[in-house]
């Protein structure tokens, strides 16, 4: 193996940033010799396991290098050097250098280091201390392939955290959902942090993230206050602290897609087949037009996807530096559907004053470019006659004068977009030790995001051919501005068999939304798309469009913490967060959020002590409360707009009229919650895991209430009234049954079920209308919710006609409430109940990680069940007397009886049980012996599939549809079809 040695550069000055660019690589690259002796030598462990990458370092200098994959190392050295051998989870050794020419080092592991470290509010903790529920991934157990977001790399990695993806549009990202639906008007997702800093799940690329914590519980999610409602999802980005080996790590791969499931509408010669039968169609299907067309594939193409991540690592003991470079061009199934993405991202680290001052600088950076797909567009080519040519001879795009049933391919081709996002955050962040005990910090970040985004439709259009509006352009600009700082003290202390921690902090954010938009329409030349507004004859037409906005808010919150450790035993947390919103009322401006939890490490009783086989056994209990910021800025105020116009005095006047009641009293939603827990570890960590029971309820729930007008000026106000509760286990169980040599299996089991409950909706003040509320909408022509939540029952229960079978002339019967069955086409809303949920019952995943000397395999499978899925394609589609192409199955008896002769309709005939079992991701890999090879340290191969093939008996696309809101399970009929991926990738480390 051929050696590397590194020297830093002479400081930097200026603020090019090209120099700054130079510089770094610069660093990264140079090849400066500090001495003629080369020495060579393997590092293994204490049973002569070769460890891969540890740490060879010439003490006090930046002259180093990193063992390959089979503990292998070559260094060059200067006399009399004392060489330096350091590895996570092992003890550093040190060892001088007097002139042998080979050095082999056995290296014994650090059991206070192999205490796994966890990040919890506002620090970290090991995991042995930890009271509350908190879940850890790290890299090297995250889902691999061409992932969207972070979320997605912990898919069925974490009990209790919902992660899904039903849509394969590259634009869409993850859903999450932790411990289940816990608001009616706020959103469900959980509080997103890069590196302690509110984001999103796409504000780091995935490839550039260390690890992922999840905080689940209220104990500890309330030093949050009003944004731990849903969880905390703390990300970690990559970098590094002291004797860093200049390093450049490239992870690369090309992913090709396709639909996971094709949906079964008739073909071109199954509908002639009809034909010749004698089958009378009407609409869109009366005639065979001549043509044959597969509408879906005309839309569809093969895309190719590519993503590019550089890493750059330096740096010693008072300074280093960390710089990624990703590239992400991540293509859709559908024409023009593409999302682009540049992210970058600078941390440096600098050590000053005998290193008490810990000062870090980032940067990240990041611009998007992307094709908002037309999801109309796939219901047209489902729905499309295949008969029908795509073009008339003339080259002009084949269209039909019938209601809402438009030529596809026209709709894309006839459309432009230049939608871009720049992100913009840096971060300072100063630690300073006071004394050996206390340490203060304080940071600060700026954050900006800025968009413009254009749309064209030509005159080719089908809103020009059929609607005459001759052209359509419009242009929309979006600007946030964010800062966000914070001051802490942490201190410590040890007095014998107790240990304290505390934390004391103080934290402000503002945030500040602005916006413009405007449209025109009948342009005299499709030349200038959306670049030129003003020449359209909508201006001057009154058909014009232009809006604008801005809003703010700011929490402003005190917090603190302590932790107790009698004797490695007895543990006890005690947190508290006091905080103010501007969305609140005026008489509750501020809240307060406490938080305990205790643990009892029985393990480390006396009566234990023979129990040598058990590494952990920790009983865990925790109470907390969190809130939910106010939906909206500025619910809590009186608001007035502008409406129609009146004629007064020969001059028209717009009508000023309120369009919102004041709510002094608007407040967060308050969550409590109950968490008891059990850890354990057995036999030297070869099974661990956690079991967690909890309960949450959520008071104060926002609702809109109907109210008198007068006394109110406006007939609605949003009020802290509802109430929801949830209650569930959570099940973690990793295993390591095999460990040898040359072969490694680890496996690791989740599950988790939740159970939920609308409370209430009304108190004395305020009264909801009735003791339910009704979500989801079909669409046309049925036209009605599908969806109803009852006072007393659970969310997701799907509501609808109960269809018991048909009868000869193909009409539905319907079960009503009281046991009747009578046909549909005397049926009423009365006769709608509950008929399903689409809620999950029950979760359970199954990771598997198989090493076999330099191969690696990751297998994992996850499902949920006890659910049902409303098929929107079969209760439109399936049915031969719509005025549109039809699924196959239109044609087959309904319940064995007859074929379906009824109008549209939303009955339980068209749901369906959602159980699966998903293959999520199998990656396959080879980590090639780089000892004879030049500058390269490690070098790996790997092939991945995600969403590789779901066992299910649904018949639509997939069952894994939207789960979010109080709609779930509703397989819309025009979403983007969920996809199957293939990834073939690299790593490399120089």
């Amino acid at each position: 193996m051929k050696s590397k040695n590194f020297t830093f550069p002479p400081p930097l000055r200026g603020n090019n940033f090209f120099l700054l660019l130079f510089g770094i690589f610069w660093m990264l690259s140079s090849h400066t010799v500090f001495s003629q002796t080369q020495v060579t030598g393997t590092v293994t462990d204490t049973e002569g396991m070769p460890l891969s990458g540890v740490t060879v370092m010439e003490k006090n200098t930046n002259n180093g290098v990193i063992t390959d994959f089979d503990g292998n190392y070559s260094i060059s050295v200067s006399d009399a050097a004392i060489l330096v051998y350091s590895f996570v989870g092992f003890k550093q050794e040190e060892i001088s250098f007097t002139g042998q020419s080979a050095i082999d080092v056995q290296m014994e592991e650090d059991l206070e280091a192999l205490s796994e470290v966890v990040l919890i509010g506002y620090g970290s903790q090991k995991k042995g201390d930890v009271t509350s529920a908190v879940a850890s991934v790290k890299a090297e157990d995250f889902i691999q392939g061409n992932v969207k977001d972070a979320a997605q790399l912990i898919q069925g990695k974490v009990a209790g955290l919902t992660i899904s993806n039903p849509s394969g549009d590259p634009l869409d990202g993850a859903q999450v959902l932790l411990r289940g639906v816990s608001s009616i008007n706020a959103s469900s997702t959980p509080l997103v942090l890069v590196d302690g800093i509110p984001g999103n799940l796409q504000t780091v690329a995935p490839e550039d993230i260390a690890s992922i914590d999840v905080l689940k519980d209220g104990s500890a999610t309330a030093i949050y206050g009003t944004r731990g409602t849903n969880g905390v999802i703390i990300i970690t980005t990559k970098g590094g602290d002291g004797e860093i080996v200049p390093t450049i790590d490239y992870n690369g791969y090309v992913s090709i897609q396709e639909i996971a499931r094709k949906l079964d509408f008739l073909d071109a010669s199954e509908l002639r087949d009809l034909y010749s039968q004698g089958f009378e169609f009407t609409g869109a299907n009366v005639e065979d037009f001549g043509a044959t067309t597969d509408w879906v594939d005309e839309i569809t193409r093969q895309p190719i996807s590519t993503v590019h991540n550089l890493t750059f690592r330096a740096g010693n003991k008072t300074s280093n530096i960390t710089a990624t470079l990703n590239y992400r061009d991540n293509k859709g199934i559908f024409i023009k559907s593409d999302n682009k993405r540049y992210t970058g991202r600078i941390d440096v680290n600098h050590k000053m004053f005998n290193d008490k001052l810990n000062s870090n600088f980032q940067v990240i950076a990041s611009e998007q470019s992307y094709y908002d797909f037309p999801n109309y567009a796939y219901r047209q080519a489902l729905i499309r006659n295949p008969t029908e040519p795509v073009q008339n001879e003339d080259g002009t795009w084949y269209e039909r004068d019938v209601y809402f049933y438009d030529n596809p391919v026209g709709l894309i081709e006839e459309s432009y977009q230049d939608n871009r996002q720049r992100n913009l955050q840096f971060t300072g962040n100063f630690t300073y030790e006071l004394f050996p005990t206390l340490k203060l910090q304080a940071l600060y970040t700026r954050k900006g995001n800025y968009g413009i985004f254009g749309y064209y439709e030509t005159k080719n259009h089908v809103s020009t051919t059929k609607n005459g509006i001759g052209g359509y352009a419009s242009r929309s600009t979006n600007d946030y501005i964010g800062n966000y700082g914070q001051l802490t003290a942490n201190y410590e202390e040890s007095f014998g068999d107790h240990k304290f921690t505390a934390l004391a902090g103080y934290n402000y954010e503002d945030n500040t939304y602005e916006g413009f938009s405007a449209n025109n329409r009948n342009f005299p030349s499709d030349a200038y798309s959306y670049n030129n507004l003003g020449i359209g004859q909508g201006l001057e037409l009154g058909e014009a469009g232009m809006s604008s906005y801005k809003n703010s808010n700011t929490l402003i919150a005190f917090f603190g913490r302590i932790n107790y450790n009698y004797d490695d035993r007895y543990l006890l947390m005690l947190s508290l967060r006091h905080e103010g919103s501007s969305r609140f009322g005026e008489n509750n401006k501020w809240g307060s959020f406490p938080g305990v939890s205790v643990g009892w490490r029985i393990n480390e009783e006396s009566f234990m002590e023979d129990a040598d086989w058990i590494d952990i056994l920790k009983l865990r209990g925790g109470y907390g409360v969190t809130g939910t910021n106010a939906g909206a800025n500025y619910q809590s105020l009186a608001s007035l707009n502008y409406d129609s116009y009146f004629l007064y005095n020969n001059r028209w006047i717009r009508e000023l009229i309120p369009v919102r009641n004041p709510n002094p009293d608007l407040k967060w939603e308050r969550k409590e919650e109950v968490n008891i827990g059990l850890d354990f570890s057995f036999w030297e960590g070869r099974v661990n895991g956690s079991f967690d029971y909890y309960d949450r309820t959520t008071k104060d729930a926002l609702y809109n209430y109907n109210v008198p007008v007068p006394p109110y000026l406006y007939g609605s106000i949003v009020a802290n009234v509802a109430e929801i509760q949830n209650s569930g286990f959570e099940a973690l169980i990793n295993v390591n049954p095999v460990q040898t040599e040359d072969f490694n299996w680890d496996a690791n089991f989740t599950y988790s079920t939740n159970s939920n409950k609308l409370v209430s909706l009304s108190n004395d003040q305020f009264q909801a209308t009735n003791d339910f509320f009704d979500a989801g909408y079909t669409g046309e022509p049925i036209q009605i919710n599908t969806h109803r939540t009852i006072v007393g029952g659970p969310i997701g229960n799907f509501f609808g006609l109960k269809a018991v079978g048909v009868n000869d002339d193909g009409i539905f019967l319907i079960e009503t409430p009281d046991g009747d069955v009578i046909p549909a086409t005397e049926s009423t809303n009365a006769d709608r109940q509950v008929i399903g949920n689409g809620l999950p019952n029950h979760y359970a995943s199954w990771n598997n990680q198989f090493r076999y000397k330099n191969w690696d395999l990751s297998v994992n499978l996850r499902g949920a069940f006890d659910y049902q899925v409303l098929n929107f394609a079969r209760m439109f589609y399936e049915n031969p007397n719509i005025a549109y192409n039809t699924l196959d199955s239109a044609y087959d008896p309904a319940y064995g009886t007859a074929v379906i002769s009824d109008i549209q309709r939303y009955t339980s005939y068209y749901l369906e049980d959602g159980d699966f079992v998903k293959i999520d991701n199998a990656t396959l890999g080879y980590t090639f012996d780089t000892g004879n090879i030049d500058l390269v340290q490690n070098f790996r191969i790997y092939a991945s599939g995600l969403n590789l093939y779901t066992f299910t008996g649904y018949k639509g696309v997939d069952p894994e549809v939207n789960r979010l809101g109080f709609a779930p399970g509703n397989d819309e009929r025009d979403t983007y079809p969920s996809t199957r991926t293939f990834t073939l990738g690299v790593n490399l480390t120089f």
